[in-house]
């Protein structure tokens, strides 16, 4: 059985001209969407955010199988369990959807590395769901063809099919608009700094990139006790938001921030360039942390020797090295608490329609985090 949503879809990836209100690069459509299968949940999704690994898609930075259903980071409401023993989740749960699941089965999982799951990230390439193929179609002249799944979720649509394992339960009381900020940018940003980094009360942190994993981090980093925070960007409205949110001091990239000297750097940007400048900012024995997606034609160059010499780390942070399962509920609790106010990072709301319009807004540094309600 099937029933029909509205999605926003992608034919192409790459080559689609500015202003993307003009060219119209995701299109909402009528698809076909199955029931869930044994393992499978069937979700409302009641908000999505927009993120920079959206619109790589789109200008073409990471290529996927086209047509593609775009939207990673979302919450949502259990409408319909594929499997009726299961205990984690009822009808009516409030959920957080997670943009890699996992297996539980392969040397990563079974290592406690499930956030670089070798299954999830194949099924994530082809665009498909973990346990195989996709639940989404769109009706044609020639009869209809399959519709590609991004990153296991889907969520720029009204409702959506995903694995049991990327979903989290969080309590219903969260709104929705905050909620779905914990599915990328708290998880990636937080979990970079909490995780990976491991950053300890009184270090000092440098974060490049103000965007929603940026600003993320930074909250991360003070929930953590870091001190000073200091943040580097482009935008001066970013920066005096991060001055608010308790960062020590905001630059922006032209600034010599080579001579802080940090614990900590945390880079955020996707660019080899921004990374090897975040490189050399990191003090003598610091640690570089990196969870921005470059292109994959771009390579880094930094100074072998100084691995050695200068004693640095330089660590790649996917998911924020996170369990979703278990960080999810840690950075909710923060949240509760006044440590972790996520909801400072959301710029706007707005229907689905509006995809597009959104699009751009990303892609001129003009937005943080924006965030849709699909309603059909």
């Amino acid at each position: 059985m099937t029933r029909q949503i509205a999605a926003a879809v992608l034919e192409r990836s790459g080559d689609h001209a500015r202003p993307y209100a003009d060219s119209a690069p995701l299109a909402v459509k009528t698809l076909d969407l199955a029931d869930p299968r044994p393992g499978e949940v069937l979700v409302r999704i009641d908000a999505a955010g927009i993120c920079h690994s959206d619109l790589s898609v789109i200008n073409g930075d990471r290529p996927r199988p086209m047509p593609m259903a775009l939207g990673h980071e979302a919450s949502g409401t259990v409408l319909a369990l594929g499997d009726p023993e299961e205990s984690g989740l009822a009808v009516g749960d409030r959920v957080v959807m997670v943009f890699l699941p996992s297996c539980g089965q392969c040397p990563q999982c079974l290592s406690g590395e499930g956030y670089l799951c070798a299954t999830a990230a194949a099924a994530n390439g082809k665009g498909e769901l973990i346990r195989g193929g996709s639940r989404l179609s769109c009706a044609d002249e020639h009869g209809g063809h399959s519709v590609h799944h991004h990153l296991g979720v889907s969520a720029f649509a009204t409702q959506a099919v995903v694995d049991r394992r990327s979903l989290v339960k969080v309590d219903s009381d969260i709104p929705a608009e905050t909620a779905a900020l914990f599915g990328c940018a708290v998880l990636t940003g937080v979990g970079a700094v909490m995780n990976t980094a491991a950053v300890r009360p009184g270090e000092s942190v440098t974060i490049y990139g103000l965007g929603g994993v940026g600003l993320a981090a930074l909250l991360g980093a003070l929930a953590s006790g870091a001190q000073p925070v200091r943040v580097i960007d482009p935008a001066p409205e970013k920066r005096a938001l991060a001055l608010e949110l308790g960062a020590a001091s905001a630059h922006a990239p032209d600034d010599d921030a080579g001579a802080f000297g940090s614990d900590v750097v945390v880079e955020t940007v996707g660019k080899a360039a921004v990374l090897a400048q975040a490189y050399r900012s990191a003090r003598r024995g610091g640690r570089i942390v990196t969870v921005g997606l470059p292109n994959p034609a771009e390579d880094l160059a930094i100074n072998a020797l100084s691995l050695v010499a200068d004693g640095k780390t330089l660590m790649g942070s996917y998911m924020g090295s996170s369990i979703p399962s278990r960080d999810i509920p840690r950075y909710v609790a923060l949240w509760r608490a006044g440590r972790l106010p996520v909801e400072r990072l959301l710029s706007s709301v707005g229907p689905l329609e509006e995809i597009n319009e959104l699009m751009d807004k990303l892609a001129e540094g003009k937005a943080i985090r924006q965030v849709v309600v699909p309603v059909w």
